[in-house]
């Protein structure tokens, strides 16, 4: 009965952000419960290489490029996949992007690259995987928020306010796509070894900083991701919406750093 409840054989999965990091172990780790899983990214080389390694799963795989920003671009892959597989059941946004610099050395042009990205992109999805599936009356939508989405440092303004942005919109479109059959969730990762946060990793004094803020003293990995995931694609999750999932190795949870004599 368990493993039933995470099955997703003879859905179809598009996964944005599939080329590489989170969206590719997510990409992956859906097709392993036999979705079949439409690998979108703006880097099409790199979305069609995953797709390459999930054929093999149950549920097959296919490719496309996507840049989330411009919004047609996003309705008609929508559009298209709902008429060839005759719907989309599971839809998982996982791109951002990070300026890390201080509100007072922000350019415009750096402000509209992180609210492209992150905000319009992700308010892109919604709307377009929204429509064609409370169309059919089903479906579940993952954005991907932050840790960023509760607590910030210097250098995250933009970024931090974005993270917080897309949880009021992933529960906005719960709300509404809700009474049609959809659910809208996120999650929320911790410090994840991925593409986004390689120039922190090459930076060992940084690198360590964030280490030693979770409760497990180390970085998370693109794979640990998988199992939110496919609990909120899945009927495991029938009752949730509206929610963030923290997956961070105990960042939020543990605030102090000195553990007092005798504990």
């Amino acid at each position: 009965m368990a493993n039933q409840l995470f099955d997703l054989t003879g859905r179809t999965a598009a996964v944005i952000g599939a080329g590489s990091g989170i969206g590719e172990a997510v990409a992956i780790g859906i097709a392993r419960q036999g979705a079949r899983v439409i690998c979108l990214d703006v880097n099409e080389a790199a979305a069609r290489a995953v797709a390459a390694r999930a054929a093999g799963e149950a549920g097959g795989s296919d490719a496309a490029p996507l840049d989330i920003r411009d919004g047609a671009a996003v309705d008609r892959v929508f559009d298209g996949l709902d008429g060839q597989y005759g719907g989309v059941d599971i839809a998982i946004c996982t791109p951002s992007i990070n300026v890390r610099k201080p509100i007072l050395k922000y350019t415009d042009e750096e402000l509209s690259r992180v609210l492209d990205v992150n905000i319009k992109g992700n308010f892109n999805v919604l709307r377009a995987a929204g429509r064609v599936m409370t169309a059919r009356k089903k479906g579940s939508i993952v954005l991907f928020s932050s840790v960023r989405s509760q607590v910030v440092e210097p250098g995250q303004g933009a970024y931090a306010a974005t993270k917080a942005g897309i949880v009021q919109l992933a529960r906005a479109a719960a709300a509404e796509f809700g009474p049609h059959g959809v659910r809208v969730n996120a999650i929320g990762p911790g410090v994840i070894e991925t593409p986004l946060t390689a120039p922190i990793k090459a930076n060992p004094d940084w690198y360590n900083a964030y280490a030693d803020k979770t409760i497990f003293k180390r970085w998370g990995k693109p794979e640990e991701l998988v199992g939110a995931a496919v609990f909120l694609a899945s009927d495991a999750a029938s009752y949730v919406t509206g929610s963030i999932i923290f997956v961070d190795g105990g960042w939020l949870a543990a605030d102090g750093r000195f553990t007092p004599p005798g504990m």
